[in-house]
């Protein structure tokens, strides 16, 4: 399973780097907005400054709810970095730019779905990747990881060839039972990841560790 941070925190993104976990950035508005980036102009800058610490997909949301909208800010996104991946809501405009994009060789991500069918129609369009909602669906007492595992399922069964990135992903069992339902990548918080880490086992193993050193420096 591939793994992306959700964030425009650079430092975060940083971190996650270092930890070698990390295989791409997923972005929206209102994570450039809690980072205080504001303006075209200073959100695209942002998105090259997030291309040249990650060796991997960048996702960068289009505004415009329109096809010729949707179209003028994708090729714009595109044009910044060659990781950059267009993200486009599921919507009938929504799919026909993602024909587009994929007809000219740009990648996407076909955000807010929340039903099987919806992701049926973006793996028809050729989208690079599409984004279930996991936590959003908990939310409103649907079964969000099943939902992945419907994705997978279909995908299966025709051989399509984009990838399952599983999004509002919020705690580290949200991760694994993710990866077991075949999600191809998982997007979530820094905190959600190094939450894979916790274990009390590990923790008193290494506390006995450290006192079995001491005692025997004795």
């Amino acid at each position: 399973m591939k793994f992306f941070i959700d964030t425009a925190n650079l430092e975060q993104i940083k971190e996650a780097v270092q930890l070698g976990i990390i295989d791409g950035v997923t972005t929206n508005p209102s994570l450039m907005a809690k980072e205080n980036i504001k303006g075209i102009d200073n959100i695209y800058q942002h998105y090259k400054e997030i291309c040249e610490i990650v060796d991997g997909p960048v996702s960068a949301e289009v505004i415009s709810l329109d096809y010729e909208g949707m179209i003028e800010e994708g090729e714009k996104l595109a044009k910044l970095h060659p990781n950059i991946v267009v993200k486009v809501p599921i919507t009938a405009d929504g799919l026909k730019a993602i024909r587009y994009f994929t007809d000219n060789g740009i990648k996407t991500n076909c955000t807010l779905i929340f039903s099987a069918g919806q992701a049926l129609l973006a793996a028809k369009c050729g989208a690079t990747y599409v984004s279930p909602f996991v936590g959003r669906l908990d939310d409103i007492s649907h079964d969000g990881v099943d939902l992945i595992r419907q994705i997978v399922d279909i995908y299966s069964n025709y051989g399509f060839q984009t990838q399952i990135l599983a999004a509002s992903v919020r705690h580290p069992m949200h991760i694994i039972e993710c990866a077991e339902a075949g999600a191809d990548v998982a997007t979530c918080p820094l905190s959600s990841m190094l939450a894979l880490l916790n274990h009390p086992l590990t923790d008193n193993g290494l506390k006995q560790f450290l006192k079995d050193y001491e005692n025997s420096q004795k």
